[in-house]
């Protein structure tokens, strides 16, 4: 069973009990935010936004059938009071709890059904275990989600157009994807970059960050590029877990390969995971 389904199991199993995102990924026995990638890699869906809806819907469920006691029924489901309950279920569904009961139908609510478990076979990603120096790196940034991934080309066409030319004391190899941690609600910064030699002359626009000397598991991505998710759900959710070593909350990093065609999305790249020590 990979991360994910593990991660299905445990928040069906236990939805009426006090979960956040480190207690779902001590039971998956992973940090955090391998849990928040290997999940939102393999669903589109953060993991917290996901046990959220799950949640008011099952609730939903149970109001329509005709539930008596609300304020028994938010503290089952994780909400301290009637009101709290109240202002998520009317922002999820656009109706109050009592609106539900009173119809005794869900029919016509955004309700979240339970997502397939899939215990499939990934295909075979052997990593290399590679050691890199400290990266000084320069490009522009844009806050992402699972569910938004599309927005990334279009981001790299603005960064390589608009800014890449004018960036002082370039490395003079291909650009760089960053993909910092995500938070709890699987948001997280995605940043197009150069590696400089020194940060100079500090653009607003453009975002200045570093990456520490550590040790990565390096997966190659050789097919098309708009297929890299797959690879990142592989890599997350089969290929680390066997490796057994332990992830660390640094950013990902993209190397483009020196035959990547930005043109045709093909070349490949490579996709370096960071591990601690």
């Amino acid at each position: 069973m990979n991360i994910a389904d593990r991660a299905l199991w445990v928040m069906e199993r236990n939805s009426d009990q006090p979960l956040g995102l480190i207690d779902i990924a001590t039971a998956c026995g992973v940090s955090r935010s391998h849990l928040a990638n290997a999940f939102g890699m393999a669903t589109g869906w953060p993991v917290m936004k996901y046990l959220k809806a799950r949640r008011l819907s099952r609730a939903a469920d149970r109001l329509a059938g005709g539930a008596p006691d609300i304020l028994s029924l938010a503290l089952e489901f994780g909400y301290g009071s009637h009101e709290a309950f109240t202002r998520a279920f009317r922002d999820q569904f656009g109706r109050t709890p009592e609106q539900v009961r009173s119809r005794g139908s869900v029919e016509g609510l955004a309700t979240t059904p339970p997502l397939r478990l899939r215990d499939g076979q990934a295909r075979s990603l052997l990593p290399q275990l590679t050691s890199l120096g400290r990266l000084k790196l320069v490009g522009l940034a844009a806050p992402c989600s699972y569910n938004e991934t599309i927005h990334i080309p279009a981001q790299w066409q603005r960064f390589m157009s608009s800014h890449y030319d004018d960036i002082p004391n370039k490395v003079e190899r291909m650009p760089i994807g960053v993909c910092e941690p995500p938070d709890d609600e699987g948001c997280f910064r995605y940043v197009c970059a150069a590696e400089v030699r020194a940060f100079e002359g500090r653009s607003p626009e453009l975002a200045y960050c570093e990456a520490e000397p550590r040790t990565y598991a390096v997966f190659a991505h050789n097919d098309h590029v708009s297929t890299i998710f797959d690879t990142y759900s592989a890599i997350w959710n089969h290929a680390l877990p066997v490796l057994e070593r332990a992830v660390d909350d640094g950013p990902v990093l993209e190397f483009h390969n020196d035959a990547f065609d930005p043109d045709t999305g093909l070349g490949g790249l490579r996709i370096c995971i960071p591990l601690a020590d």
